[in-house]
C-alpha cells in the first residue's frame, strides 16, 4: 500500500513539475527561425508576469529590435513607439516608451548578463523597468546586479545573432531594423 501511495505521489510531481516548466517557456518568433526562451519564474516573479502579460496579449508582435549593438546585445520591446503594426510607430522614439501598466520595482539577483540572457531595460532608476528587455550576444558581467534577469535563450540563439545590427556611432540605432514577428507561452 504504502508503495503504491509514493508510486503515486512520485508521478503527481513529475507532472506537477513539467507543466510548471512549461508554463516559463516562450517561443520567440524571428524572420529567420524560433527562439525558445526559458523565464525565471522563482528569481524574477513580477518581471515574468509583466513579460508573460504582454506577450499574451499580442503587445510584441512587430516590436522593432530599436538598438542593436555588435558584441553585446539586441534590444526591443518598446510596445507604445516601437510597434511597427500600430499607428504610434515612431522609429526615432522607439526605446523612449513602455505599456500603459505600471513601471516595475527591481528583482536583481546574482544571475549573471551570459550569453543569450534576457535583462530588463530601465532608465538610470533602478524601478524603471516596464515593457523593454534585451538579449545578450556576448556575457557582459559589467550589468550583472543592475538590471533584472528575468530568462535565457535555451535554443535558437543562432537566430537572435541574425538580428540586424545597428549604427555604431549611434548608440546601436537601427535603421530598418528586425522586429519580433511574435512572443508568445508556448
Amino acid at each position: 500500500m504504502n508503495k503504491c501511495i509514493i508510486n503515486i505521489l512520485i508521478l503527481f510531481f513529475l507532472i506537477t513539475n513539467q507543466s510548471i516548466a512549461e508554463e516559463n517557456i516562450m517561443i520567440l518568433k524571428l524572420k529567420d527561425g524560433d527562439v525558445k526562451i526559458e523565464l525565471f519564474q522563482d528569481v524574477a516573479p513580477n518581471h515574468v508576469k509583466r513579460i508573460k502579460e504582454l506577450a499574451d496579449n499580442g503587445k510584441y508582435d512587430n516590436v522593432v529590435f530599436h538598438r542593436v549593438i555588435d558584441g553585446f546585445m539586441a534590444q526591443t520591446g518598446d510596445v507604445k513607439f516601437g510597434n511597427s503594426g500600430s499607428g504610434d510607430y515612431d522609429l526615432r522614439r522607439a526605446g523612449m516608451g513602455g505599456s500603459d501598466l505600471p513601471d516595475l520595482k527591481q528583482e536583481f539577483s546574482s544571475l549573471p548578463h551570459d550569453r543569450g540572457t534576457l535583462s530588463m531595460a530601465r532608465s538610470s532608476d533602478p524601478d524603471s523597468a516596464n515593457s523593454q528587455f534585451f538579449i545578450c550576444f556576448k556575457p557582459a558581467p559589467f550589468l550583472d546586479r543592475q538590471y533584472t534577469v528575468f530568462g535565457k535563450v535555451i535554443e535558437g540563439m543562432e537566430f537572435v545573432d541574425m538580428i540586424k545590427r545597428g549604427d555604431e556611432n549611434n548608440n546601436g540605432s537601427v535603421s530598418e531594423p528586425d522586429k519580433i514577428i511574435s512572443f508568445k507561452s508556448q
